[in-house]
């Protein structure tokens, strides 16, 4: 039999390598039970399950996995005995909903979609954490039940709202726990636990069963030591619920441009005390390493946007969930949180109107960021603040650990939360995080960055010690390693693409590449063909076009460029195409073949051959200074 202290139960991958080894789902969850109500967590839990509870949940998995491959059941149950925890304002079946007011607490009828998500998938439910009061606040520290300490600096506050699950999860208790986020309580949390907070896009998971904060802004996060947890997380949890009216189930693209562009703040509000401004050079560095380009860019517009969300009219939302225990007793409430709800009753009809004409304004200009760059980086937090600081002035430390989160809900924008640096002093060392936000619905590919960010990165897991899986892991997982990801793990689902590769005006930077962007299509890679092609300037195109023919021996390599397009755009792309072109096959210089442009032999007559140059962009810089330029013709 495998004992329960064999392997280092920390993330989904150790706990099926475990159970694939042949251990008890009841004897690691027992265990596992045990040290929770032996060493839990200051005030990170509000509830924890009964013994008796996880047996029959233990049980129920090994009855219905009976007769079945390990493998077999882990395509049933993806997250088969794995446990986690949910914040307290998401409904579990049977327990209390108390959002940290104990004057609330309806017991819930049944299990939030997330809930009921996970369940379906194998996971065991160990409790319910801690947080700020109504999900109101970025600190942690509003709540009766406690105020949790970050589990890498204990005399500086955990972040909210979701203090509870994350620092849960950075002590390695719950292999991943779901938090919410409006305003950056999942994010935040995350950067001052050293871990990853996936905060996906709005509507793509349901909110059904969760007690809203801003209903049309909240979002489902999710808390894992990895980027692999997390996304196998996101993919399990994430789609349309009927049930909720804003769940949505659009699809966004599965990798980011290898020419990576990522803005960063031209100048970053960040605490010298603290040496956040050296960890933030690491960040930048590190993103360099990575081969991006960086792209200073002015983020004063998008901190006006998030002054919306707690100086503006979207407080009269969490207003909409409390007014009458609000009214009725006020006492109730934790002082800060009723202050900060309370400002609702300022603000009227024609206020959020007006307010609301600002926001769509304000997401128009905003999305024309993404124009110039593929992803945003900014500091998870400007500061981390010890716990009197937050007591001297609690509205102040709060609005200031939103500088960075609050405008992206209401930019319909998703973010990724990692683990970047260390920073402090010697004395005091400090996680230190970065926060990545792409478009909506580019939450897989958000995923897929962040996997390659922490793959090269050499920080430790939230506070276990142990270090991100290496390329080569050992068959057996020692106390300092953590167990490789499988590979076959569900990730968040992307739209489907077909490589496209084009090799004239369809190019970065020429005149009909906009085509391509309107379309979604996103550069998959710049690279050449087999040497057997020739290509030709064609005669009388507008604007000027090349023709590429395949000739076998004696033909060239021409450079070009392969984009994914999505299969849903391909046929009004077809329809733009010319004759005598046509869409074909493409060999490539490494063997494989993709669809692309090619000419019909008939539309050569007349045509110049320029394969000598190697490519359209050559041909088109040889002529920027000769008189011989074709008309209409176009530099890059």
């Amino acid at each position: 039999m495998v004992l329960a202290d064999e392997f280092p139960l920390l993330t989904v991958a150790d706990w099926q390598a475990a159970y694939r080894a042949g251990a008890s789902p009841r004897v690691l969850l027992e265990a596992r039970q045990a040290r929770l109500l032996r060493e839990a967590s200051p005030f990170a839990w509000i509830a924890q399950a009964p013994l008796t509870l996880i047996q029959a949940r233990a049980d129920a998995l090994v009855a219905a996995a009976q007769g079945l491959s390990f493998d077999a059941v882990l395509t049933c149950w993806p997250l088969y005995g794995v446990p986690f925890a949910v914040k307290d304002n998401i409904d579990a079946a049977g327990w209390p909903t108390t959002a940290a007011c104990p004057a609330w607490s309806p017991v819930a009828t049944a299990n939030a979609t997330v809930v009921r998500r996970l369940l379906d998938a194998g996971a065991v439910l160990l409790g319910k954490t801690n947080l700020d009061q109504f999900a109101t606040g970025l600190v942690g520290t509003r709540s009766p039940y406690g105020a949790p300490a970050s589990a890498l600096a204990h005399g500086r506050v955990s972040g909210g709202s979701s203090s509870g699950s994350a620092v849960a999860v950075a002590r390695g208790e719950v292999a991943f726990a779901l938090g919410t986020d409006t305003a950056g309580s999942g994010r935040v949390p995350a950067g001052f636990n050293g871990l990853v907070g996936i905060k996906p896009t709005p509507g793509r998971v349901s909110t059904r069963g969760v007690l809203p904060a801003c209903r049309s802004l909240d979002c489902v996060s999710v808390f894992a030591l990895t980027v692999d947890d997390a996304a196998t997380v996101l993919a399990l949890i994430e789609g349309v619920d009927e049930a909720d009216v804003y769940s949505h189930a659009r699809r966004g693209p599965a990798t980011l441009p290898p020419r990576l562009r990522i803005g960063v703040p031209q100048a970053p509000e960040l605490d010298a005390a603290l040496g956040y401004p050296g960890a933030w050079q690491q960040a930048v560095e590190h993103a360099r390493r990575l081969g991006a380009k960086l792209v200073a860019i002015d983020t004063a517009p998008l901190h006006l946007v998030g002054a919306l969300l707690y100086d503006g009219p979207w407080i009269a939302e969490r207003y909409a969930v409390v007014q009458i225990l609000l009214d009725a007793q006020p006492e109730a409430f934790d002082p800060t949180v009723a202050a900060v709800i309370g400002k609702a009753r300022n603000w009227s009809a024609v206020d959020t109107f007006r307010a609301a004409y600002a926001l769509e304004e304000a997401r128009r200009n905003a999305a024309k960021l993404w124009s110039d760059i593929d992803l945003l980086m900014v500091p998870t937090a400007p500061t981390h603040p010890r716990f009197d600081d937050v007591a001297a002035d609690p509205l102040g430390a709060n609005a200031q650990l939103g500088l960075y989160t609050n405008f992206v809900n209401l930019l319909g924008w998703c973010a990724l939360a990692l683990p970047a640096a260390t920073a402090g002093t010697a004395h005091e060392p400090l996680p230190f995080g970065v926060t990545f936000i792409a478009p909506g619905d580019a939450d897989a590919a958000l995923a897929s960055f962040g996997r390659a960010w922490q793959g090269q990165s050499a920080l430790p897991l939230g506070r276990t010690g142990r270090a991100y899986p290496s390329a080569h892991p050992s068959a057996h997982p020692s106390a300092h390693q953590i167990t490789q990801a499988d590979p076959r793990a569900p990730w968040p689902q992307a739209q489907a693409t077909l490589p496209v590769a084009v090799v004239g005006a369809h190019l970065s930077g020429m005149v009909l590449n906009t085509q391509l962007g309107e379309r979604g299509a996103r550069l998959r890679q710049a690279t050449r063909t087999a040497p057997i092609y020739r290509l030709f300037a064609l005669p009388a195109t507008t604007p000027p076009k090349p023709g590429l023919l395949r000739v076998g021996a004696g033909g060239h390599a021409i450079e070009l460029e392969v984009w994914d397009m999505p299969v849903q755009h391909i046929g009004s792309f077809l329809g733009l195409i010319p004759s005598p072109l046509s869409l074909g096959s493409v060999q490539l210089e490494d063997g494989s073949s993709v669809h692309g442009f090619l000419c019909e032999p008939i539309a050569l007559e007349g045509a110049v051959d320029i394969s000598r140059f190697g490519g359209w962009r050559a041909w088109i810089a040889s002529l920027s200074s000769s008189s011989n330029a074709p008309s209409g013709a176009t530099t890059p």
